[in-house]
């Protein structure tokens, strides 16, 4: 465990049942213009039109850009905060997933020809912010809202690159179950087993440390005990409001420590390939806990005391597999493709798979069990 560790987080957070009401206090005659980002989909699905009311009860002027991409490319992301620069805007609010929320983020530093998306690519540390950040998250997955990350894919790499940078902690937050209401139970599903992965990395990384570890297990008790009725159920607000705190846990435990090889080895996968990200993790996230298993023996059982009301007077090895045994059942309940056949991917593509798995070493390196080039070869073998 290193011997140092910090957390930085958001600067407000609001969470709960009524948690949207806090709009009309955050920013009612406290700004000129607010830019919301969103998508089509979230939008014609109509979960924008209540935070849009009470937006417009704030004595704003609203633009809103709906067009970012789902997974954006760097150049993607640049046309957007080339397009924001335009607006005016003094405000940024981003109503959607992981994806908005980057891209938001992504603006709110780079609306500036000084440096683009790409130079943050290269030295992320060069942006500043220029503009305060609301998030509203509509899933309980990506954690977005809680870290100083932007995830964009290099199309010339076939991969997802993090661009990190303490400057994008968003400002304020909002987490609202009443957001998830409309999300299709297969979005829901995805991104709930991406909150998962990054809490089960984060307590099992190098990088892992008292606070991250307070997080993580948070994060997972709140998972185990909710992800199955909250993806399930569109009335389940309770569980709905625990799976966004479970997702901003885990955000917070990224932020203090990191995830690992299931990461690292998924980014190829929706990088060069384009499978959504938490499916692509909950591809990855078993082959790769077994990888792990003889170096996290204890943390796995760890896992174990604090999300099961089972026997615990169990040998670690049987905590540990009664822990991998349920997120097998959870991902299979959840009907989340276990295999990259259903995306066409076969042992031809296995050599460019391991080659752009192995380009992730920020994450490679956070991994207990040192992955080789013929361990990412196997690994892939098995969801092949």
């Amino acid at each position: 465990m290193p011997e140092e560790y910090m957390l930085m987080m958001p600067r407000k957070v609001f969470g709960g049942g009524s948690a949207l009401e806090q709009v009309l206090v955050l920013l009612k005659d406290k700004y000129k213009k607010a830019a919301i980002f969103t998508d089509k989909g979230i939008r014609n699905s109509g979960i924008t039109d209540y935070p849009l009311e009470l937006l417009g009860r704030c004595n704003l002027e609203i633009i809103i850009f709906d067009e970012l991409p789902t997974e954006p490319s760097c150049d993607e992301a640049q046309k957007v905060v080339d397009d924001f620069r335009k607006s005016g805007a003094d405000l940024i609010v981003a109503i959607g997933g992981g994806s908005v929320m980057d891209v938001a983020k992504l603006a709110s530093i780079a609306c500036t020809d000084v440096y683009g998306v790409r130079d943050l690519l290269k030295k992320p540390l060069i942006g500043r912010k220029f503009v305060e950040v609301l998030l509203i998250p509509t899933t309980a997955g990506t954690g977005s809202e809680a870290t100083p990350n932007s995830i964009v894919t290099v199309p010339e790499k076939n991969l997802k690159v993090g661009i990190v940078n303490t400057e994008m902690l968003a400002d304020m937050v909002i987490l609202d179950g009443r957001m998830l209401k409309k999300i299709p139970q297969q979005i829901a599903a995805a991104t709930g087993i991406d909150a998962l992965a990054h809490a089960i990395e984060c307590y099992t990384s190098n990088k892992a440390n008292p606070i991250s570890n307070m997080f993580a297990l948070e994060a997972l008790k709140l998972i185990f005990e909710n992800i199955l009725p909250a993806c399930e159920d569109p009335g389940a607000v309770k569980e709905k409001n625990d799976m966004l705190l479970a997702a901003f846990y885990a955000g917070a435990a990224i932020t203090a420590s990191g995830t690992t090889a299931v990461h690292a080895l998924s980014y190829p996968l929706g990088g060069r390939y384009h499978i959504p990200h938490g499916v692509a993790n909950a591809i990855m996230l078993l082959p790769v806990l077994k990888f792990n298993l003889p170096a996290c023996l204890k943390e796995f059982a760890e896992v174990y005391d604090a999300v099961s009301k089972g026997n615990h007077n169990l040998k670690q090895e049987e905590k540990a597999e009664w822990v991998l045994n349920k997120i097998d059942e959870i991902i299979h309940v959840l009907k989340i493709p276990s295999s990259l056949k259903n995306f066409g991917i076969s042992k031809t593509d296995l050599e460019d798979l391991v080659h752009d798995g192995m380009e992730v070493k920020r994450l490679l390196n956070n991994n207990k069990s040192t992955v080789t080039a013929e361990d990412a070869r196997k690994l892939y073998l098995e969801v092949l």
